[in-house]
């Protein structure tokens, strides 16, 4: 692909996400989605391998279904109440159908099916576009008509969206995948919280952009693709490797890392809600996740490969990208917690 396509692609998926994110207006918001979709098509399908091909006439179809639906339920709602206003979706029917669509914008449980397809064909620069900058859209939309959504239907798609994140994740191989189940867990505490604090939302979508940029960075300067790759990624770089440990159990969620902070939030403004019963499934949902981060994070540190390489350096060594966005991205992802009281501000 050539610069100039580049840049107009990538320009095309930055404003895309800005249109939607700052419309007021219905046709606006479906335009911007619209052109988000059809930006990400070409960046998905460039391999010219028919995993690729799949994977983009998947995402399409997904895609295409999801918004069409928000522009029928925008259009029902006009339809009945003579407004085109996002802040002003007052029709049950409507802000169901709304709820629906996002759902499976996101990738929510259960129109979670197309994700870890998608991110499997994908190569591992696309999946992280496709994990982090694609959820920017739908999460704004949901963050703008947070008071007009069902509540009881999110609920419901977040907890079951983060007990199959886990289960779905315990018996892949392919980091891809494991990154998509990964990816639908988290959005189910995100999903689970919207329509109660939207700023505690806020504040896990940050997080978990973050937190899955530096995951997949370390993915690609590693060249892992599955986990047998994760046991000689200590010959690439020690350090990534140590890095690569607390990463994923800041993912997990566990107390000292940054991973923690949402998960802490969202289970005691749950717990004040009276939902105590969804606030114990997450809790219990969120141990299926960490099992299979624990066990990248015993192959890639914990244990020696099961043969000795006699090279320091991997078979056809490459010299590894630049570890700059590694650098950025990782103390946001482990140190974090100290500041909540900041955060919360």
């Amino acid at each position: 692909m050539s610069p100039i396509t580049t840049t107009i692609i990538i320009s095309s998926l930055a404003t895309s996400t800005i249109i939607t994110s700052t419309s007021h207006h219905w046709l606006m918001a479906w335009i911007g989605l619209e052109m988000n979709t059809l930006s990400i098509l070409p960046i998905i399908s460039k391999q010219h391998h028919p995993r690729a091909t799949e994977a983009a006439t998947k995402y399409f179809l997904t895609q295409s279904a999801a918004s069409a639906l928000i522009l029928f339920s925008s259009t029902i709602n006009a339809w009945k109440l003579g407004t085109w206003d996002i802040t002003q979706m007052m029709d049950p029917t409507s802000n169901i159908l709304l709820t629906s669509a996002l759902a499976m914008k996101l990738g929510l449980v259960p129109m979670h099916f197309w994700l870890p397809e998608v991110l499997q064909g994908s190569t591992m620069k696309t999946a992280l576009i496709i994990s982090t900058w694609q959820k920017l859209a739908p999460m704004a939309l949901m963050y703008i008509t947070a008071n007009n959504l069902s509540p009881i239907i999110l609920i419901l798609m977040g907890t079951l969206s983060a007990m199959v994140g886990g289960w779905g994740g315990l018996n892949q191989t392919q980091t891809r995948k494991i990154m998509a189940y990964s990816s639908i867990a988290h959005l189910g505490w995100m999903a689970t919280i919207s329509t109660i604090m939207t700023n505690i939302m806020l504040m896990n979508l940050m997080i978990y952009i973050i937190m899955t940029t530096s995951m997949f960075y370390m993915l690609i300067t590693s060249k892992s693709k599955t986990i047998q790759d994760t046991t000689t990624s200590w010959t690439s770089s020690p350090t990534t490797t140590i890095m690569m440990m607390l990463t994923l159990l800041s993912l997990g969620g566990l107390p000292p890392l940054t991973g923690f902070l949402p998960k802490w939030l969202i289970l005691e403004e749950l717990t004040m809600q009276n939902l105590t019963t969804t606030a114990t499934m997450m809790a219990l949902a969120s141990l299926l996740s960490l099992f299979f981060y624990l066990r990248i994070a015993y192959t890639t540190t914990l244990t020696t490969a099961p043969n000795t390489t006699t090279t320091k350096h991997k078979w056809r060594f490459k010299p590894t990208p630049p570890t700059t966005p590694i650098s950025l991205t990782i103390p946001f992802t482990l140190w974090l917690l100290p500041m909540t009281p900041l955060i919360l501000m």
